[in-house]
């Protein structure tokens, strides 16, 4: 056999786990727990034999996969979707729908306020799709078009995905390729400037109709851009990526209120349809609705480095364990308490109460977010197992050095693409950032084996903005918003008889997931090409952010 033959034979072998995964997630539609859980087995398969891997190291390396996804990855999104629900149960969230619905008259408006900034708090708070179906069902139920509410809402999610559910896809990719968390954050942020500013403009023309629905509200989405770009960047670089979203967020609500109640645009064409006295909410209302969400942002303050008199003593309730064993090992280390997720659990049962909740209640909540969460557990477990197990065995280093070959130094333009394919096909930005984000790594090895760590940064964090954009096309993403939507949908048709048969079945028939699919297509072309060229232009200038920044 040839030497050629032989490269490729290999490539294809490492290459394997991931065609598994585009073949029986997109072509033969299996669960994503049953196509990640072959593919795990696939690896370890792989990894032993055409790669000659020892096996106990090989099971050494999964078990390092299993316990970094149980702890903190799982922690934090079992924590986040629990608040969520226990915020559903206690009809918190009703309350916040009120209060957010009722800021403006204008659907542009309204629009930015629910897609772009609630969207983005929800990101940033939960993730795992409720930034799309939560915003989206909202919009339904106050009149929006049930398609441009889900385009919009998809289109918003792009750029804050990275730093959804505490910033764990993040911290995750930074954990698995030892980075610095808040210089990675950093980055990302940088590269997403751009992407962060134009989202919102996209968002009120999609909902308008055109560019011409720009005219009355240019500056507020002006305005609501940069209320995500500045404060994500200032707070990755100061605190780090946990708070960047949700921090943002705030401002962006508060940025659109005021201007709202500032400079209210007053174009009829633009009009929500009322429907009847919007109840109203008392200050004292919003704050107990609030009070869940509140409180994590003043925890995950608290015990961030920015107080090191709390963070030090907390931090220092760990435990390291040797758990992989192959050359370079490093012991795995659990941090018990000052960590997000206990955080965020401590808000949600505190908030809880508050709220009113009793404690059945608040524990029987978390009993079924557990239960409904079961098939994402064993997702998580085994994608991350399946990214370590091909980094271990030299799978992921092999991949990387056929793409740097193929492509050579214009590999960076095209390092977006495989951000986006991992959050396409998973659902997640951060199983996207687990499967390739170590690729990433190993790319800029191969492109510069002498000094590759800034390069390194900057392909990962590529990666990690790029998954974003990827889930924009996510069937799992699109379902969820449908499921979401629909019930929305079906109220809003019974509340408004008005509505003839034939429009109503129109609406219904608007959000099937290849309708979806289709209409978000150019959005994503758009985004995935500025980023690339952000990609490949801006690593010119990888050292100049270094300094400004560190």
């Amino acid at each position: 056999m040839s030497a050629l033959t032989v490269l490729l034979v290999t490539v294809l072998l490492a290459l394997s786990p991931i065609i598994w995964l585009i073949v029986a997630l997109s072509i033969l539609k299996l669960p994503a727990w049953q196509a990640t859980s072959v593919a795990a087995i696939g690896s370890f398969i792989i990894a032993i034999t055409a790669f000659q891997s020892d096996p106990f190291i090989m099971v050494t390396g999964a078990l390092e996969g299993a316990a970094l996804a149980i702890w903190p990855i799982l922690l934090v999104i079992t924590a986040a979707i629990f608040v969520y629900n226990l915020v559903v149960h206690t009809k918190a969230m009703e309350t916040i729908k009120t209060m957010l619905s009722s800021v403006t008259s204008d659907t542009r408006v309204l629009a930015l306020l629910l897609a772009w900034g609630f969207g983005a708090f929800m990101e940033g708070m939960a993730g795992f799709g409720t930034a799309v179906a939560i915003p989206a069902a909202m919009m339904v139920a106050v009149g929006f078009d049930p398609l441009k509410s889900i385009i919009a809402c998809l289109v918003a999610n792009s750029v804050p995905t990275t730093f959804g559910s505490i910033g764990i896809p993040t911290t995750t990719l930074a954990s698995l390729t030892s980075l610095d968390p808040s210089h990675l954050g950093t980055f990302i942020s940088v590269q997403l400037f751009l992407l962060n500013l134009i989202a919102p403009f996209f968002v009120v023309m999609i909902i308008g109709g055109g560019i011409k629905a720009l005219k009355g509200v240019f500056l507020v989405t002006l305005l609501s851009g940069l209320a995500l770009a500045i404060p994500e960047t200032v707070i990755n670089a100061v605190m780090g990526p946990e708070l960047s979203v949700i921090s943002a967020s705030i401002v962006i609500m508060a940025v659109i209120i005021g201007c709202a109640k500032i400079m209210p645009p007053n174009d009829p064409q633009y009009a929500v349809k009322q429907t009847g006295e919007v109840p109203k909410v008392s200050g004292g209302e919003g704050l107990v609705a609030a009070m869940p969400f509140i409180l994590i942002f003043v925890l995950l303050l608290l015990t961030s480095k920015l107080f090191p008199a709390i963070n030090g003593p907390l931090a220092s309730i760990k435990t390291s364990v040797p758990i992989y064993q192959g050359a370079g090992a490093k012991p795995y280390t659990f941090v018990w308490i000052a960590t997000p997720g206990i955080m965020i659990f401590i808000a949600g049962i505190v908030g809880g109460f508050i709220q009113k909740a009793k404690a059945g209640e608040i524990f029987g909540t978390l009993g079924s977010t557990v239960k409904n969460l079961k098939f994402t557990y064993l997702t998580i477990i085994t994608v991350v197992m399946t990214a370590k197990l091909m980094t271990y065995s030299g799978m992921t280093a092999d991949i990387a050095k056929a793409m740097v070959a193929g492509t050579g130094s214009l590999y960076p333009l095209f390092a977006p693409i495989v951000g986006a394919l991992g959050a396409f096909l998973t659902g997640s930005g951060t199983n996207s950032n687990v499967l390739f984000g170590p690729l990433q790594i190993a790319a800029a090895q191969g492109l510069n084996p002498t000094n590759f760590e800034d390069l390194g940064f900057w392909l990962a964090a590529v990666n990690s903005g790029a998954a974003g954009i990827g889930k924009m096309l996510s069937p799992q993403s699109i379902a969820i918003s449908i499921g979401a939507v629909g019930p929305a949908l079906k109220a809003y048709l019974e509340n408004h008889k008005e509505i003839n048969a034939e429009e109503a079945h129109n609406l219904e028939h608007e959000i099937e997931a290849s309708v979806i699919m289709n209409s978000a297509f150019k959005y994503f072309i758009i985004f995935i090409i500025m980023h690339g060229c952000i990609s490949f232009f801006g690593q010119h200038f990888i050292h100049e952010i270094h300094h400004i920044f560190f």
